[in-house]
C-alpha cells in the first residue's frame, strides 16, 4: 500500500511518542533521541561518535513542516563519564525539552499527522523519510514505509499512527 501524503502518528504516553501534539500555531513533534552520523560505521570508539539530540520539530495546521529546533547535548561517552545530576547529558537534554515544550502556547498531547520531510544537521539525518522498507526484497515495487529519523520509528499501512521501532 501506497503511502498517504499525511501520515498519522499515534499519541502513547510515558513512551516514544509522548511527546507530540498541537499548539497555538499546529502540530510539534518532540523527542530526546540518541544518533550516529550518517557513514559512521560502528568501532572501538562508538560511545565518542554517539550523539544525543534535544528534537522539536513543528509543523502547521495541515502538517507541513514549519521548523526545527535541534540541539546537540553531548555524548554517549560524555554520559557514561557523568551519568547522573544536573551537569549529566541527559539532564541538560531533558532541561532542553522541558524549556522548549513549554514555549509552545497552548499545548496538548496527542495525535498528529504530518506529511514527510527531511533535514540534516551535524551529518545525522532527522525527518519523516518516505522508504521503500523491504528494500524490493518481497517483491513491492512501491515505497510502503515513512521512517522517523534518527529516531528509528517505522510508521506503515494500515496507516493508524502506531509504529514499528
Amino acid at each position: 500500500m501506497a503511502v498517504p501524503a499525511i501520515i498519522p502518528i499515534a499519541h502513547e504516553p510515558d513512551y516514544r511518542t509522548d511527546t507530540i501534539g498541537q499548539y497555538a500555531e499546529g502540530q510539534f513533534l518532540a523527542s530526546v533521541t540518541y544518533a550516529f552520523p550518517d557513514g559512521y560505521t560502528i568501532g572501538d570508539d562508538w560511545e565518542e561518535h554517539k550523539r544525543l539530540y534535544v528534537v522539536l520539530h513543528r509543523f502547521d495546521h495541515e502538517g507541513r513542516h514549519v521548523d526545527s529546533d535541534i540541539w546537540y547535548a553531548g555524548t554517549q561517552a560524555e554520559q557514561r563519564q557523568l551519568p547522573a545530576g544536573d551537569g549529566s547529558v541527559m539532564a541538560r537534554a531533558q532541561a532542553r525539552m522541558a524549556a522548549l515544550l513549554d514555549g509552545l502556547p497552548e499545548r496538548e498531547y496527542g495525535d498528529i499527522a504530518i506529511r514527510p520531510f527531511r533535514l540534516t544537521v551535524d551529518g545525522v539525518l532527522f525527518g519523516l523519510v518516505v522508504e521503500r522498507h523491504d528494500n524490493g526484497e518481497w517483491g513491492e515495487d512501491e515505497d510502503d514505509w515513512a521512517e522517523l529519523h534518527p529516531d528509528q520509528l517505522g510508521f506503515y499501512a494500515p496507516w493508524d499512527g502506531q509504529y514499528d521501532t
